[in-house]
């Protein structure tokens, strides 16, 4: 800054004050150069204002004589209650934080005539370079400045809430003191309670989750007189810049928001189901943390009975197939005050978007629902029976899974064989041809907990919509042949063609053929007929040679035990 004193150009504020071999001048009043002025000014020193300040107190020629640097402490003091010369009480009015002041003051407002011990001669003109660190009144409370608030906010903070914030701690001069940030941990606490310096406990009320305010408190709301011993210095002022990252109350129970609750819910979950499920799990303030999403799987877990932390139990109660809904957790009923570590902090709620894909209960048997069927159903499948069948395969969510109608041809199979999954053999049973069925089969009695690889999820509920096409009768169970006619008494003669008294292998398969082809005798369906007629001729051969003997030639009524022979 350029002075001009009584025509000599002095190059800086100090030699204008003090260097300049200008003759003195007398004074009437302080002279005030200020020196520097902050581009903002929320608050500027009035009469009754309490300031903490730093000084350099100078005489005319430069010497020092005294300084708060020197004693590495600010000077505090009220403003215009005669604390201080006259001089300075006035020369601190007006001023705003980290302003700078070079001023001038006149003995009759400095210490007069009697000076100052052996400090401050008489009739002495003192300068000071003053620089304003903090101001503020009695009469303030906590002043609150929000600068982001949130689109949604469906709470705020209350007393006795519990929260997580984060928090930029700084004096009025912008002086660092505290961040929870480069700790890299929120600070989490109960507010209204006492657990919090008076201003902070006040300035987070009203607070929503994501919300950004400066909470600024005077001394007597902060850490008062003494400061905290370290950081804060006594008197000063406070100014918090904080975002609040989550809150709850210890009475809370779970929040559940459905987002989409399907028209037809025939069945919910209850206590001790199986459920699949989607979901994306996120903190209060939208940071995520998992996602099945992600492992392209579905998280598969019985409910109500503990397998889960307690609000999910509890939230995937009541649920059909299908719905979606957000599940708002508090840490209580989540994961507490440890949290998981990295990814989940303590004491944090927990927000997951659920989406259930199918559930059953280890209970549950084939569901059966007849679609169509036909006016005359005289013959219907049981065990044994040969059918043929048109399928349509899907999860429960509407997946398909696989279609007969894909290929071009029926799905053939014996009921009772084991060639399908056991709810499928149930779902068949006692139908007509040309009936249809929607049938529900639960994974214990389908594809159970490993799933077909790529095609069916482990643990997944299946839904087959069928056709019956085709019926042929099944025997008797226990046999692969039976007659239709009487039984030759001459059978075995009439096997061995070239009568050597013993049936070859061959001699034995093409006269059973033949029956078979003349309508005397039937072989069980839907099996290889060669491989039921060697499994025969290997149960008539008792002795494994290859050829079986008139001695060894039995009628299955001779048998003590059930074969599959004649």
């Amino acid at each position: 800054m350029i002075k001009w004193v009584q025509g000599v150009l002095c190059l800086s504020v100090l030699v204008a004050f003090a260097a300049c071999n200008a003759p003195p001048v007398p004074l009437d009043d302080i002279l005030i150069e200020k020196t520097f002025e902050p581009e903002q000014c929320v608050r500027a020193v009035k009469v009754g204002d309490f300031v903490r300040y730093h000084y350099i107190g100078m005489f005319p020629d430069g010497k020092k004589f005294d300084s708060s640097y020197d004693r590495g402490s600010t000077y505090n003091v009220f403003v215009g209650k005669k604390q201080l010369i006259e001089g300075m009480d006035k020369a601190l009015v007006g001023m705003c934080i980290n302003e700078r002041r070079l001023v001038k003051i006149p003995p009759q407002l400095a210490y007069g005539k009697q000076g100052y011990g052996d400090i401050i001669p008489p009739d002495s003109i003192l300068h000071f370079d003053v620089l304003l660190l903090d101001v503020w009144n009695p009469e303030d409370g906590v002043q609150i400045n929000t600068y982001h608030t949130p689109s949604v906010c469906s709470r705020k903070v209350e007393v006795s809430d519990y929260v997580r914030y984060h928090y930029n701690g700084t004096l009025l001069d912008g002086t660092l003191f505290d961040s929870s940030h480069t700790r890299m941990r929120t600070y989490d606490t109960y507010v209204g309670i006492g657990w919090l310096i008076a201003g902070m406990d006040q300035g987070l009320l009203g607070m929503c989750v994501g919300e950004r305010r400066i909470v600024t408190m005077p001394p007597s709301l902060g850490y008062g007189e003494n400061g905290d011993g370290s950081d804060i210095p006594g008197q000063a002022s406070l100014v918090f810049d904080v975002v609040l990252l989550d809150l709850h109350n210890p009475r809370d129970g779970i929040t559940v928001t459905n987002q989409m609750v399907p028209e037809s819910c025939t069945r919910k979950t209850v206590a001790g189901d199986f459920v699949r499920y989607h979901y994306n799990g996120s903190l209060l303030d939208g940071t995520f943390f998992d996602s099945s999403y992600s492992r392209n799987r579905t998280y598969d877990t019985y409910v109500g009975r503990g397998y889960v932390i307690a609000g999910m139990d509890e939230g995937l109660i009541g649920v059909c197939v299908g719905e979606r809904r957000t599940i708002t957790i508090p840490p209580h009923l989540a994961y507490g005050e440890e949290g998981t570590g990295s990814k989940i902090p303590g004491s944090a709620v927990l927000v997951f978007d659920v989406h259930i894909i199918d559930f059953h209960n280890p209970s549950d048997n084939t569901a059966v629902v007849v679609t169509f069927k036909p006016e005359e159903c005289e013959k219907q499948t049981k065990k044994g029976d040969f059918v043929k069948y048109h399928y349509n395969a899907s999860l429960m969510d509407g997946s398909s899974i696989d279609s007969t109608y894909n290929y071009g041809k029926t799905y053939n199979i014996v009921l009772g064989a084991n060639q399908v999954v056991p709810g499928m053999e149930d779902g068949l049973m006692d139908m007509c041809v040309g009936e249809k069925r929607h049938l529900v089969i639960p994974p214990h009695l389908g594809y159970g907990e490993r799933g077909v690889t790529d095609e069916v999820p482990g643990s997944a509920v299946l839904v087959f919509d069928v056709e019956l096409v085709e019926l042929e009768e099944g025997l008797p169970e226990g046999y692969m042949f039976i007659w239709n006619d009487e039984v030759s008494p001459d059978l075995f003669a009439e096997m061995d063609k070239n009568q050597d008294k013993q049936v070859e292998a061959s001699e034995f398969t093409d006269y059973i053929i033949q029956q078979v082809n003349d309508g005397k005798g039937r072989l069980a369906p839907g099996f290889d007929p060669y491989r039921i007629i060697d499994n025969m001729f290997s149960n008539q051969d008792r002795n494994g040679d290859g050829k079986i003997t008139e001695a060894e030639f039995k009628l299955k009524a001779d048998e003590a035990a059930a074969h599959d022979e004649l």
